[in-house]
């Protein structure tokens, strides 16, 4: 549905994008991230028509958004970060300027009424736009661009200014349109983007430095597998605190181990980093019987969405191939509190989830 092939924009000398590839198939929830002046929103005013690319191709449902700009745009509706609101207008006035403005050919009630209870803004038609709360506004620029019922959406902070209710009620639907529509979602709210997404792409210093679910990516750039363990002592003091953690450095596979915060006098969590290849579970209830210790909670702990980006994002070089997922070269750890970056991320274009 969307088709991105060596897309390429400068300014300049700068290389906002640098030569990156990638496409979305219908039905697909894309979650696009990348830290400030990564690329991104370049990326996606190119992707809707608004800029156009220095070079590289972009085709929207078959079309060349170069060759016919109005057809490939007619595939997509686009709800910028500040969404483009006539704010003297009343709700429905603005709708039906849309809807003209858009040629929609569908039945104009029918498909205004749809839309708005849709977005649940049926009650609000009549008000002036002005008048409208920031999450009623944000919710009648997602209703604009709906209008036509296109096969791509772009939406670039869909939640800003919404409630709790209403980002669960927008995410829901975003989650219902990526039945029948291909959906590029940009958020800086990551947990969002990762109960949302079916995919995710990473852009950093102008090229992709990841494209595949969060599983995929967290398992391409660490074999490190994080644990907690919460653990009684005997004496209840400090001492058994330390004891505990030198105990547990001692057991093969271990990586890092850190003691956090008391949760009961005697009793801490320790986080406890493996080397993916070793399972220390058996070592770490030896140890314990072994010293009279007990074990009150094991919990094993995959890699958010935020250790990712971090992990992805941290690095101040980016491979000039960056096309695909990420190998497991970069080497970040934490030392009393602070992220350690080792080594430069490195990117692998044979891996699952990259280029097609």
């Amino acid at each position: 549905m969307i088709e991105v092939k060596n897309l390429v924009k400068r300014y300049g000398d700068k290389k906002a994008v640098n030569d990156i590839s990638f496409t979305v198939e219908k039905g697909e929830i894309l979650g696009f991230l990348g830290p400030n002046g990564a690329g991104k929103s370049t990326t996606m005013n190119m992707l809707t028509g608004y800029i156009s690319s220095t070079s590289g191709s972009i085709k929207i449902n078959g079309v060349d958004i170069l060759e016919d700009p109005i057809k490939a745009k007619s595939n997509i509706g686009y709800l910028p970060e500040i969404p483009p609101l006539y704010v003297d207008m009343t709700v429905d006035g603005y709708l039906n300027f849309m809807y003209d403005l858009k040629k929609c050919k569908l039945s104009r009630k029918k498909h205004l009424e749809e839309i708005c209870n849709l977005c649940k803004i049926s009650h609000v038609r009549g008000r002036l736009i002005r008048n409208l709360s920031k999450g009623y506004k944000q919710r009648v620029g997602l209703a604009q661009a709906l209008i036509n019922n296109p096969p791509v959406l772009i939406l670039d902070e869909p939640t800003v200014g919404l409630d709790p209710n209403q980002i669960i009620e927008i995410r829901t639907l975003i989650k219902k349109l990526g039945k029948n529509h291909t959906v590029i979602l940009s958020s800086h709210i990551l947990p969002e983007i990762q109960a949302v997404c079916d995919r995710i792409i990473i852009i950093n210093k102008g090229v992709v430095a990841a494209n595949g679910t969060a599983h995929e990516i967290a398992e391409s750039i660490t074999n490190q597998h994080k644990m907690t363990i919460r653990i009684e002592g005997k004496t209840h003091t400090k001492a058994d605190k330390d004891e505990i953690v030198n105990a547990i450095k001692k057991i093969d596979g271990i990586k890092y181990v850190r003691a956090d915060m008391e949760r009961e006098k005697g009793i801490y969590d320790y986080d406890v980093e493996t080397d993916g290849k070793t399972d220390i579970r058996r070592a770490i209830n030896l140890m314990c019987r072994e010293n009279d210790w007990n074990i009150l909670m094991l919990q094993l702990s995959d890699l958010t969405l935020e250790d990712i980006f971090l992990k992805i994002t941290v690095g101040d070089v980016v491979p000039e191939d960056a096309v695909s997922k990420p190998s497991p070269e970069l080497d970040i750890s934490v030392q009393d509190g602070e992220l350690i970056a080792e080594e430069k991320l490195s990117l692998d274009k044979d891996k699952k989830g990259g280029e097609e």
